[in-house]
């Protein structure tokens, strides 16, 4: 496990990190197989953009990571699940990209401070479950940008039309593997108020706040 110093491991916050942790150690490769598209808004995000370094948050299988590393030299995937970064090493082999993956958790992230120019924080945000956690997650890639540096954070939120609720809430969504079986996964489903509420608390600095197709999106700068 990552070394977790401003956190008690034995709260139940944390627990329920550690439990989407070991989630995604049991679903990985088949996780891998259905979600092998990247985000398009983060295609979108990505079009004009290149520089010398980039970050994956909560890179999963690689989907973004690889998308990256068209726009930079050296990409860097954090993950605090080792299946999901086998599965962007298996990626990368197979596809013909190069990326550094690290085992790691997004509220201190082994990275060095205003390290990054490009970031992609994307489907994973929503598996912290408190506002503190949430927020320190953001701080965090507020620390490691660089001063011209410029990220995309992006969650399911309240307008998904899987959902029927108008403000954010906790819930369980299932993850069903190929013999029926189901994986819990914890998500803390954003209202857009309030994920730009979270992101204003932040360090970061904001340069857009919109949601499309069911999810929040906010593209930031150093604060």
């Amino acid at each position: 496990m990552p070394e977790w110093t401003i956190y008690d491991e034995l709260s139940e916050d944390y627990k329920v990190i550690k439990e989407v942790m070991q989630t995604y150690e049991k679903i990985g490769p088949h996780f891998s197989q259905t979600r092998f598209h990247p985000w398009p808004e983060v295609e979108k995000f990505l079009e004009e953009l290149s520089g010398s370094t980039a970050l994956d948050m909560g890179c999963g299988n690689g989907r973004h990571s690889e998308l990256l590393s068209k726009c930079v030299e050296r990409v860097v995937g954090i993950d605090m699940s080792s299946m999901m970064l086998l599965e962007t090493i298996n990626r990368g082999e197979n596809n013909g990209f190069e990326t550094n993956p690290i085992r790691g958790n997004v509220m201190e992230l082994p990275v060095q401070t205003e390290s990054i120019e490009i970031g992609v924080y994307v489907a994973t945000i929503h598996h912290l479950p408190t506002t503190e956690y949430r927020i320190a997650s953001l701080d965090e890639l507020e620390r490691v940008l660089t001063e011209d540096g410029i990220a995309i954070i992006g969650s399911w939120c309240t307008e998904h039309d899987r959902f029927d609720q108008e403000t954010g809430f906790d819930t369980i969504v299932n993850w069903t593997l190929q013999d029926g079986t189901k994986v819990p996964r914890y998500y803390h489903i954003y209202d857009i108020e309030e994920f730009e509420r979270d992101i204003n608390e932040s360090k970061l600095e904001v340069v857009d706040i919109y949601s499309n197709e069911g999810n929040c999106y906010a593209v930031v700068n150093k604060g």
